[in-house]
């Protein structure tokens, strides 16, 4: 076998994956389905390698297989203005969870912080707190 035509299992290795995600990215038209000669098995070519990287480097970047999808459209060096704009919306999404998970921390480690001086019989104060009507 030549270095540049991999089995469909030496594949799902080399890009760190599982063979049923070969094929489900084929199934959902994220990766071509290479041809096959009568009586013989799937060759794929370093550009499909290429491909299942580029999927799972933009799903570490959070984007979901849908963008990843538009994101392999625009890949014809003609739409960097479409591809930064998708990245900048990405960028403020991340944003803002990372706000949230701030303010979810700094509330954690405060109720964390009342537990910890609270003497024995009055109740826990990060139960009490869960257990509070919001205030409108």
């Amino acid at each position: 076998m030549m270095k540049d035509e991999l089995t469909i299992g030496a594949l799902a290795k080399a890009g760190n994956v599982n063979v049923e995600t070969i094929r489900y990215y084929q199934r959902i038209g994220l990766l071509p389905v290479p041809e096959r000669s009568y009586g013989t098995i799937r060759r794929y070519t370093g550009d499909s390698l290429k491909r299942v990287r580029f999927i799972k480097r933009a799903q570490r970047l959070g984007f979901s297989l849908d963008e990843i999808r538009l994101l392999l459209g625009l890949a014809d060096d003609k739409h960097c203005t479409e591809t930064r704009e998708l990245a900048e919306k990405k960028l403020a999404i991340v944003a803002d969870k990372m706000a949230d998970l701030a303010a979810i921390q700094q509330t954690l480690q405060k109720l964390v912080a009342s537990c910890a001086q609270t003497t024995g019989g009055r109740g826990c104060p990060i139960i009490d707190s869960l257990g509070e009507d919001e205030q409108p």
